[in-house]
Parts: structure tokens; sequence; C-alpha cells
């Protein structure tokens, strides 16, 4: 697929062929189906405000490539779209035939559910601070609830830190951010009640200069251990010789010495299950965040890698027995949306 920042048009959907018909009304339970037969892909489009790259995005996208393959959809996304534009781009999906259109509406959430209600045989899957609107029964919301994978990864931090000072640099301040810096923190401190942290949010989500100087600051301050929420920390972590713990992807390969663990979010579930809501007839305006549940198969502890038998196995065995008890729902982790400060 090639990439695009421009104005969506009918010749940009899909690499397969379009079909002709496109979903027309609701029925009560949601969306009508789109007397589409079983092996008809749906036709899906993305759109996002930052490259595909970034780790947020890149697993929604990977999600959609997967969704593809097995020839489930067809797919097309948008990157880069400012909050601005964001309607506009909505809005030449949804008259071109789309029948999905996914993304996320964080800095535009009151005027995406505006688009949503004129286009009322779309169905919208849209990242979100906030919960489903029943009288927009076309636009459901999903979050990277991963906070069970945020808090094992938090483990493994507090027993590898020597210095007791962890440092953390986040995005912006909201939810979906809080909810797993929280998690991490509070994995961290059960191995260790006596960790410091070190917390900021540089304002931006795709900023690795900015993120990378924060955490320099931060290794001058004694963190020997870094949160990496974004791009650039584990580059600074790794130019100092510190630690870090990854969040959303896995990028161990390109910090093979430096990121001990990482807390991945495995986008499918949700997709998967939108998909077969549209096409069954029956998406509606539903909370998608507890497909990101490890329960649920939504997150995952990624494997140490170049770090196993590094961490003491004692820490591992107790991130195992963890998970298992989050698995089978004897162990929850608390969802803390709250801002976390540093100590």
């Amino acid at each position: 697929m090639t990439r695009t920042a421009k104005t969506p048009t009918p010749m940009m959907i899909t690499r397969r062929r379009l079909l002709a018909t496109t979903a027309g009304g609701l029925v009560l339970t949601g969306l009508a189906p789109s007397r589409l037969l079983a092996q008809e892909p749906l036709r899906v489009a993305g759109i996002y405000t930052v490259p595909v790259e970034q780790q947020w995005v890149s697993r929604i996208h990977q999600a959609a490539e997967a969704a593809q393959a097995r020839g489930d959809i067809t797919y097309t996304f948008t990157e880069n779209v400012s909050n601005t534009d964001y309607a506009r781009v909505m809005r030449e999906y949804a008259e071109s035939g789309i029948q999905m259109i996914v993304g996320e509406v964080f800095g535009v959430e009151a005027e995406a559910r505006e688009v949503a209600a004129e286009y009322p045989d779309v169905a919208f899957l849209m990242g979100s601070s906030f919960l489903p609107d029943p009288s927009v029964p076309n636009f459901s919301v999903f979050d990277n609830y991963i906070q069970d994978a945020a808090y094992l990864s938090g483990l493994i931090a507090g027993a590898m830190t020597e210095s007791a000072n962890i440092g953390m640099v986040g995005g912006f301040p909201i939810p979906e951010v809080n909810r797993l810096m929280n998690a991490f923190m509070a994995g961290a401190q059960e191995m260790n009640p006596d960790i410091r942290f070190q917390v900021a949010f540089i304002g931006s989500w795709f900023d690795p200069p900015r993120a990378k100087e924060t955490a320099f600051g931060m290794i001058e301050a004694g963190a020997d251990v870094m949160y990496a929420e974004r791009f650039g920390v584990s580059d600074a972590a790794q130019e100092r010789g510190v630690l870090a713990i990854g969040n959303v992807i896995d990028t161990q390969a390109s910090y093979p010495d430096t990121v001990v663990a990482s807390a991945i979010w495995h986008f499918e579930p949700t997709m998967d299950a939108a998909i077969a809501a549209v096409k069954g007839g029956t998406f509606t305006a539903e909370n998608y965040g507890l497909y990101s549940y490890m329960m649920h198969g939504g997150c995952s502890l990624a494997p140490l890698g170049t770090f196993e038998g590094r961490v003491p196995a004692e820490v591992m065995a107790r991130v195992a027995e963890r998970e298992a008890a989050i698995r089978d729902g004897s162990f929850t982790v608390p969802v803390n949306d709250e801002e976390p400060r540093s100590s």
C-alpha cells in the first residue's frame, strides 16, 4: 500500500476490486449487514495523526494488514493527518464507499462524533479517551488498556534498578498514558517500595529528540532504568549505559543491551471483533477497550531475549505467577487514569 497524507479518492480505496454495493441503513442491533458474501472483504480505512511507524499506531496498522492478508478486509490508510483536517478526511473516506474507519480522535472527540452521525451506514472504530455515546450507534471506542503487561514490566524494572531511581517519559498525561505508567509504577514498587520516580511529559506523540533530551536529564539525576513510553528514550538510555523498559512494541532488536522487557499491545483482538460485528450487522456503540486486556490476548510481556538469565530467576517466577493470575482472572491490575507524579 502506498502511504499518503493526501485527500483519499476512490482509486486509493483498495488494491483489489471495489464492490459495487455499500452498507445501507440501520437495524435495531446496530449496522445492517452489507449484503456481502462471506468471502467478500470489508472495505476498511485507517486515519492516523502520526506516521504508521509510531508505536501506538503501528499496532493498529499491523492488525489491519494481517486482516487484509487473510482476505477479511481491504485496507487503505492516510497518515500524518492534522487534527484540523481530521474531520474532512473522515468524510472523504465515508463518501468513497469505505465501510469501516479506524483511527484516533483524542484531539477531535466532539467533531469526530458529529461526522459519524452524518454517516450511519459506516462503522467508526476510534481510539478515544471517552466512552461511547448511544446516540451515535455507529461510533465505537477503544484504547490500549495494556496495564496488565505494563505492571509485569514494572516488576522487572523494580528488580533491575540499583539506584532505586526510575525515569519515566510520556507523551501527554491523558488516560491511555497515565494508566500504563501507574501500572508500571505499582509493579516496580511491589519489588522495592523505596523506588523514586522521575515523571515528565513532552507534549507530543512523536518527538524523539525532545524525549531523548528529557531522558538525559533524568539519567543525570540518578535514574538507572528508563520507562520508554515514547521513542527517543531508549536512545538516551543506550548512550548513557542504563537500562530501559519498552512500551507497546518490542524494540529489543534495536537496543539489545538496553531494553530489558517491553509491554506489548496486540490490536488484533480489537480489530477482529469489530470486523466480525460489521460483517454480522451487530456493530453498535461499544467500548472495545476490554479486548486489550491480557485475558483477551490484547497484550503481553515481550520475551526477555538478550536479557534471558540476567533477570533474577525469583523475579521471573513472580512475573509468571502474576501473569497466570491475570489470565485466569484471580488477580486484577487496577486501571488508574490519574496523572502520575514524580516522587
